[in-house]
């Protein structure tokens, strides 16, 4: 145990000297026409060097939020509000599935048509009515990426109450705070380092893993190969399954930073009192005369 403290401070000590070196010689993982660039892009992506530098990120940023609260009310809005454009714009793409539907059922089953053909900036893109059957499952994972963070800061996630609502104002906001940290944060960090390389072990070959060390990555650069996963589940399917592990990262990433603005904003008004709750929330309006969101009844 004692070790594990050592670590732990030590990586906290040593973050701002990585942030710095990263910074300060950006090639070195940026200038992916050297493979050593990129090995040490997709190394530094999972490691713990980077979640040390985050962890000081957040640690500076939560002394110079108590210090000035208008910093942290900053970061707040500023969050949910990116939160909240990407959900309102990727749930567009339920539309967009429906209407592709539409479209491929009329063109098969009516004109008898195989392939979509689209070229309007005169490069044409011609694919069987099959590949575009299948692209349907991507507007399905865009939604639910892409709109979960939205969902959360809209109040709109399932729980499971046992005490919530039976303690004070003030237990709420600190089983919110502590909840966000102990539990919803620790498990998007692990699911990043399982997606990270479950990513990059599509995009480029030799395979690599979490356990290689950064020597062993290099290593494999004078062999170093992209390997972009093309292959689809039928001869003329959709052969672009790779986004789909990139749209879990966009999820965690998302998350990630919904938990700890969830954690600065429970922190915020438990520190501020009652008339700071839910300043700066920007709820859905559902029309006039319609129910009203949970968020607004908080």
């Amino acid at each position: 145990m004692f070790d594990g403290i050592l670590w732990i401070l030590g990586g906290i000590a040593h973050g701002p000297r990585d942030l710095v070196y990263a910074l300060g010689d950006p090639a070195s993982w940026l200038d992916w026409s050297d493979p050593q660039a990129i090995l040490r892009f997709a190394y530094y992506g999972g490691s713990s060097q980077v979640f040390f530098v985050a962890f000081d990120l957040f640690l500076l940023l939560l002394a110079l939020g108590l210090w000035r609260r208008g910093l942290l009310w900053g970061f707040v809005r500023g969050a949910e509000a990116f939160a909240n454009a990407m959900g309102r714009l990727f749930a567009w793409a339920g539309l967009a599935m429906v209407l592709q539907q539409v479209v491929i059922v009329f063109l098969q089953r009516v004109f008898l048509v195989s392939q979509i053909s689209v070229g309007p900036f005169g490069t044409v893109f011609t694919r069987d009515l099959s590949w575009y059957s299948e692209e349907l499952k991507l507007y399905n994972a865009m939604i639910v990426a892409l709109c979960c963070a939205w969902t959360f800061v809209q109040g709109g996630h399932v729980r499971v109450d046992l005490v919530y609502a039976r303690v004070t104002r003030r237990s709420r906001k600190i089983i919110d705070a502590a909840g966000s940290l102990v539990l919803m944060a620790p498990m998007l960090v692990l699911s990043w380092l399982y997606a990270w390389f479950f990513l990059w072990r599509h995009l480029i070959t030799p395979k690599i893993s979490a356990s290689d060390s950064l020597e062993a990555m290099l290593r494999k650069s004078r062999v170093l190969k992209w390997n972009v996963e093309t292959i689809g589940f039928s001869p003329n399917g959709f052969d672009a399954y790779f986004l789909f592990k990139l749209l879990i990262l966009a999820f965690i990433a998302m998350m990630l930073l919904q938990a700890v603005t969830f954690f600065f904003r429970n922190v915020l008004e438990l520190v501020e009192g009652p008339e700071a709750d839910g300043r700066f929330h920007d709820p859905d309006r559902r029309g006039e005369g319609g129910p009203p969101h949970p968020a607004e009844t908080m």
